[in-house]
């Protein structure tokens, strides 16, 4: 076990609210130095779970955002070939250009790997990158350290970081890949839990408007055809706005008087959706 790590130090930040069971996979990832995959719909919180472990140990962010044509090396180092052909030609760098390795730039992987600290490393969106990515990057996380070919030196991690990495669920990781880390669906949050979330969001939140707001908002969600439920950061965007509305009334929400839909709904269709559900309350 980590001697810099003991179990039960994490349990959320002052803007993330966790339940017992998301606590304790969390805290024993780190104390076992194991990446920790999450799954979950979109706007569950995986994302900013990493921001609030970060947050809450005081501790750098370093985040990898997955793109569906992105190479692992990417994500290691870049090899700055274009900068030292101008250099080479105008002459006027600080830089040597005999010296590779003042074109080496790291890889959001490289900079958690040579960071003086410990890092919170944030792997976003892993399932938008197909599986020989996910192995190989598994690979690395695992040896802790990565060739860089051009200048035939290995980068060895000075410290494991915390490794955080988040899938929609859009496509399956592989089975190697899952074998080798720790695994938590974030399931959306229960109404109660939700409460929790909005005080610790709004703490002078008005009770009328936090019961009739996540009352609604959880209807909204169970409508039918709807291709993007609204999530958390729907909601409190939603309450945002209806505390900065002066002629907003909480007792409006039980008659189904549903403002500024735009904010819960993003897709054209849902919004639609939203707008006829309403109109038919209303009748």
């Amino acid at each position: 076990m980590s001697q810099e790590y003991m179990i039960g130090k994490f349990s959320g930040s002052s803007r993330y609210i966790l339940d017992k069971e998301l606590a304790k996979i969390v805290n024993i990832s780190m104390a076992l130095e194991m990446p920790l995959v999450l799954k979950g719909e979109p706007g569950t919180g995986k994302t900013m779970l990493a921001h609030a472990i970060a947050e809450s140990l005081r501790m750098d962010l370093i985040v990898l955002n997955v793109k569906s044509s992105m190479k692992l090396i990417d994500a290691l180092y870049q090899y700055d070939t274009l900068t030292r052909l101008n250099d080479s030609r105008f002459g006027d760098s600080s830089r040597n250009v005999s010296t590779i390795e003042d074109y080496i730039k790291m890889g959001k992987i490289g900079q958690a790997f040579v960071s003086d600290k410990r890092v919170v490393l944030l792997i976003d969106e892993i399932d938008k990158a197909d599986t020989d990515f996910q192995d190989d990057m598994l690979d690395v996380l695992d040896q802790m350290e990565f060739d860089i070919i051009e200048i035939d030196k290995t980068i060895k991690a000075r410290h494991r970081p915390v490794i955080i990495i988040t899938s929609n669920a859009k496509k399956d990781l592989s089975d190697p890949f899952l074998g080798r880390c720790n695994f938590h669906h974030i399931a959306f949050p229960e109404k109660e839990l939700m409460a929790k979330i909005v005080q610790a969001h709004f703490p002078d939140i008005d009770r009328e408007l936090m019961t009739n707001a996540i009352k609604a908002f959880y209807e909204m969600r169970e409508l039918e055809h709807i291709e993007k439920k609204p999530a958390t950061r729907e909601l409190i965007n939603w309450i945002r706005a209806l505390e900065a509305d002066p002629d907003f009334k909480a007792g409006d929400l039980l008659a189904q008087k549903i403002p500024y839909p735009g904010v819960l709904f993003k897709k054209s269709t849902d919004y639609a959706v939203a707008l006829r559900a309403a109109a038919q309350t209303r009748r």
